[in-house]
């Protein structure tokens, strides 16, 4: 796959899941809806962070870091941007039961980071 058609595919797939946000908002009321309709509103939000992430993060990459191959710039802003989502998702899902504090979302901070430092430091043998 080129990168122009993985940019391509990205974009459209972004700009569909932030679409499928936006009708699960205008068409859900949370204080009637069960599992289903949250499980919609946080899956499609998650893949748009994700997607939008994987973008900015991949032309960040690409502009600064031009020495590296392209490939693994794109693995490693899907990766990132993928972890990030899950900090994002995980807060709000900590915020709708009242369970947000300072040091939660620091616990989660330090998760991911440690997380994304295994990431790095682990080789295929």
């Amino acid at each position: 796959m080129t990168l122009k058609t993985y940019l391509t595919i990205m974009f459209l797939a972004t700009a569909i899941c932030w679409a499928a946000w936006a009708v699960v908002i205008n068409s859900i009321n949370p204080e009637t809806t069960n599992v289903i309709g949250f499980l919609l509103f946080y899956s499609s939000l998650f893949l748009a962070i994700v997607g939008t992430s994987a973008i900015f993060g991949f032309l960040i990459r690409f502009i600064l870091l031009r020495k590296e191959l392209v490939f693994r710039q794109v693995a490693i802003s899907f990766r990132q941007s993928f972890l990030f989502a899950s900090v994002i998702i995980a807060s709000l899902i900590l915020q709708s039961f009242r369970m947000l504090t300072w040091y939660n979302v620091l616990f989660l901070v330090v998760a991911v980071t440690v997380l994304e430092f295994f990431l790095i430091s682990y080789k295929r043998v």
